[in-house]
């Protein structure tokens, strides 16, 4: 066949396909996103295991630092200003497919993947999204299903309430099944940005090893557009190492089971958020946690078992339902519950010589149109001391910092 007339083919089958997609107005992608700015003062420094993009995501203040004078050098403050949480997001609609109408969503944002990579653009959420009557399949990186999204604190700053509420994005598969007021939900996930720790750093090896993903199961119940309410249970496996420092295989894992309930309150003044997890090897929720060595079983082939670090979060968010001038609270409590088997080697996770956490903060946020004014005065407050064998934190002395965050965000 003559080339021009395959290219013609061509060229009529793209027009036939577009000239139909038009016809189905409700097809394609949705473009909106915003554009941020955040000016931020800290009277305390944070390193940046302790705030992640150069203190942007703030998670708790530096313990002490003193220099030959017994000055703390901790004790300075730090301002700066950050665009990186500007965000694009393409929500994707699509003809029916086996049955269900289906849907996506593709998310990013200039925070980077790690700290050399400030200003990259990184991915958010990547899914596609299958619904039937009754049941529901998502496919792809969203929110780790330990994370609110149906009522996550409204704070001013990116942390969003982490570290005392559980904060990752994975891929995964899951299904939601419901019944009439009543929703189950079961997850199979992956890492990918938030990691575990381990022998060689953070990184997603230690669950990709262990051969098995995370599970979650959770239920929800919901009353009308005023109460809603969710439960669950979540497991993941570790395999820390492949081989042993000695050279030797082994195949120790380590299990770690969280639980977590959460509510919501919708009323006319206020909307009202309320949390509690308990967690083991929370880390990967950029929770303070995570696990040791309890024993060396084979001195000679260095073969070992773990521990899990235990930790409480509890924190509510308070705000008012105004549609140009709205107010709100966050406050936040975390507590290392240490370890159920005494500790025998080395530590890895977040914050491990930390006793408890808390933090209060305070926003106001002025809206016209697309454009917001915020401002939020964070206070975080961390018990530092010194880790036992059992995981528990003693000696402790407090330090604390407050943040000064004045934002403008631009919808579009």
């Amino acid at each position: 066949m003559n080339r021009k007339i395959i290219i013609s083919l061509i060229i009529a089958s793209i027009v036939s396909q577009i000239a139909a997609q038009e016809t189905k107005p409700d097809w394609g992608i949705k473009f909106s996103g915003f554009v941020k700015t955040d000016i931020f003062l800290d009277t305390r420094q944070s390193s940046a295991s302790n705030g992640i993009r150069e203190g942007h995501f703030y998670l708790y203040p530096d313990n002490v630092l003193y220099d030959a004078d017994m000055n703390d050098l901790n004790a300075n403050p730090s301002f700066h200003i950050l665009n990186i949480q500007t965000r694009l997001k393409g929500d994707i609609s699509g003809p029916d497919a086996f049955g269900a109408k289906t849907s996506g969503a593709i998310e990013a944002e200039f925070f980077g993947t790690n700290e050399s990579d400030l200003n990259g653009f990184r991915l958010r959420h990547a899914y596609m999204k299958m619904d039937w009557q009754k049941t529901t399949l998502i496919i792809g990186q969203t929110w780790h299903p330990m994370f609110p999204a149906e009522s996550f604190p409204g704070t001013i700053s990116f942390n969003t309430g982490a570290p005392f509420t559980p904060f990752s994005r994975n891929p995964q598969v899951k299904v939601i099944q419901k019944f009439n007021h009543v929703s189950f939900t079961l997850t199979a996930y992956a890492q990918r940005d938030f990691t575990s720790s381990g022998p060689d750093g953070t990184s997603n090896k230690y669950i990709r090893n262990s051969g098995l993903p995370g599970f979650n199961l959770q239920v929800q119940a919901v009353a009308g557009d005023v109460f809603t309410a969710w439960a669950g249970a979540d497991y993941k496996t570790l395999r820390p190492e492949l081989k042993t420092p000695a050279n030797i295989e082994t195949d120790a894992t380590i299990g770690s089971f969280s639980v977590f309930s959460n509510m919501k309150i919708k009323t006319t003044p206020l909307n009202i958020s309320i949390m509690g997890t308990y967690g083991q090897n929370a880390s990967d929720l950029v929770m303070i946690g995570g696990y040791a060595v309890s024993e060396i079983t084979d001195t000679i082939r260095q073969t070992k078992t773990y521990t899990n670090l235990n930790t409480l979060s509890l924190w509510t968010d308070l705000s008012t339902n105004g549609k140009k001038l709205t107010f709100g609270i966050f406050a936040g409590y975390s507590k290392n519950l240490g370890a159920k088997e005494i500790i025998n080697g080395p530590v890895y996770g977040r914050g491990n010589n930390i006793d408890h956490l808390f933090r209060v903060s305070p926003r106001i946020a002025l809206t016209e149109g697309k454009l917001t004014f915020a401002a939020e005065v964070e206070t975080t407050t961390a018990a530092y001391g010194t880790m036992r064998n059992d995981g528990q934190v003693i000696n402790t002395n407090k330090v604390s910092n407050v943040r000064i965050l004045l934002s403008t965000i631009y919808k579009f």
